[in-house]
């Protein structure tokens, strides 16, 4: 598998829209652009277990170069991590 320097910043930008998108979706939002991109990214590996894991379909996914990413997995996946995240880090009022 190679992975050229054009298919990883088409990946980067498409692991940003997803973790924007799951970020908005649980309204908690700590961080920037590249918190987002790693967000999608986690969202995208957590959406790839959980369906292979459970047999689920793969509802959309966008093919680039030889990788597959699982976009509404993906934005599930990344909905998730940002509202445990949010969960855990409640605000502490003094």
């Amino acid at each position: 598998m190679t992975l050229t320097l054009e298919n990883l910043v088409i990946l980067l930008i498409i692991a940003a829209i997803v973790g924007f998108i799951g970020e908005r979706l649980v309204g908690y939002s700590h961080g920037g652009c590249l918190t987002s991109v790693a967000l999608g990214f986690i969202g995208a590996l957590i959406g790839s277990w959980a369906v292979k894991q459970f047999h689920l379909p793969e509802l959309f996914h966008i093919q680039v170069g030889t990788t597959n990413f699982p976009i509404i997995w993906a934005i599930i996946g990344a909905a998730l991590v940002v509202g445990i995240i949010g969960l855990l880090r409640k605000r502490r009022v003094f």
